[in-house]
């Protein structure tokens, strides 16, 4: 596609070229690149600094930065034991985590495949992708869009439809890692999360079934409060609620600085994760927050949990959305 916003972006190890497609609108500027939908780069004017965390180096997504920015699916998150039954019938998935978990979908991931450009506008871009049937160990062949469009003055909104022509699992995030003060580390920053229920997991990071009340925990975030990458431990699902819902304000994030995000979205779950591991070259540690909106973790092995099957020609369809304000 010949478009003035669309540049090329370098070529992946296994020789597909990737491009780098720039929305722009009221007083945001967006970059997304087609390797894993990536969201790259988003400044707000006024703002010296970008407030995602990014690179202009396509082999550090296809390696360390393999999750920064990217649209995971079909399954994101954990799935315990690397098994699942959909539709009645046993799945045996990727093992890509200690001791027995995939991770992300493994290599089946969207987040390491070139999607394809569909309609493109100034401030609107439409990325596809499909999904062979069996690929990974999951059934049936999907057929993934995702819609980034801007709103003015200062949103970003993203919306995710998926069809499939066999029952199966569908859970996609985004996983942007967030930095509103464009510091060495996300302390400083104040963060709210409207929660009041949260998912305890076991040293792998794993649900263990309960679902506890974020009343008098850690992880009581429902009025604003200063987090420091010392005291707070986050690879944690917030449980916004039961099923899919009409689109509902989920978190506050407000930087030192004074630069605000507030992120609203239709699905039941937010998965918190502080960055611990996620090192961009010549980084260090806990540089950003990743807020994913998605459905709750290891759905499938926990029948008290929204349920992430997808049946066969039913569109399933999430939105998400970034909005945004300078101090």
């Amino acid at each position: 596609m010949n478009h003035p916003g669309i540049t090329p972006f370098g070529v992946t190890q296994d020789g597909k070229a990737v491009q780098r497609i720039t929305l722009r609108s009221g007083d945001l500027t967006v970059a997304l690149l087609t390797w894993g939908a990536v969201l790259q780069s988003l400044r707000l004017s006024g703002v010296p600094h970008d407030l995602t965390l990014g690179s202009e180096d396509l082999a550090d997504y296809e390696g360390a930065m393999r999750h920064h920015g990217s649209l995971i699916g079909p399954v994101v998150n954990r799935i315990t034991g690397a098994t699942a039954r959909i539709g009645g019938v046993a799945h045996r998935f990727e093992v890509n985590q200690d001791p027995d978990i995939t991770l992300h979908s493994g290599a089946a991931g969207t987040h390491l495949k070139v999607w394809h450009i569909g309609e493109m506008t100034e401030d609107s871009a439409t990325l596809t992708l499909t999904l062979a049937d069996g690929e990974g160990g999951f059934p049936g062949t999907r057929r993934i869009s995702a819609q980034f469009s801007l709103i003015e003055p200062a949103t970003l909104r993203l919306t995710v439809s998926v069809f499939s022509t066999a029952t199966t699992l569908i859970n996609i995030a985004n996983h942007s890692y967030w930095n509103l003060d464009g510091s060495a580390n996300w302390s400083g920053h104040s963060l709210q999360i409207h929660a009041d229920r949260y998912l305890p997991t076991t040293p792998h990071f794993t649900p263990t079934g309960q679902i506890a009340p974020v009343d008098g925990s850690a992880m009581d975030f429902r009025h604003p409060r200063r987090v420091t990458a010392t005291d707070n431990v986050f690879d944690t699902n917030f449980c916004l609620s039961d099923q899919r819902r009409p689109l509902t304000k989920a978190l506050t994030l407000t930087g030192a600085s004074g630069v605000s995000m507030t992120m609203a979205t239709t699905e039941p779950g937010l998965q918190v994760y502080d960055g611990r591991n996620a090192l961009r070259p010549g980084r260090a540690p806990y540089e950003g927050l990743a807020f994913e909106a998605q459905f709750w973790p290891d759905a499938p092995n926990h029948p008290a949990f929204p349920d992430i099957t997808l049946a066969p020609d039913i569109l399933s369809k999430q939105v998400t959305e970034w909005r945004f304000r300078a101090s």
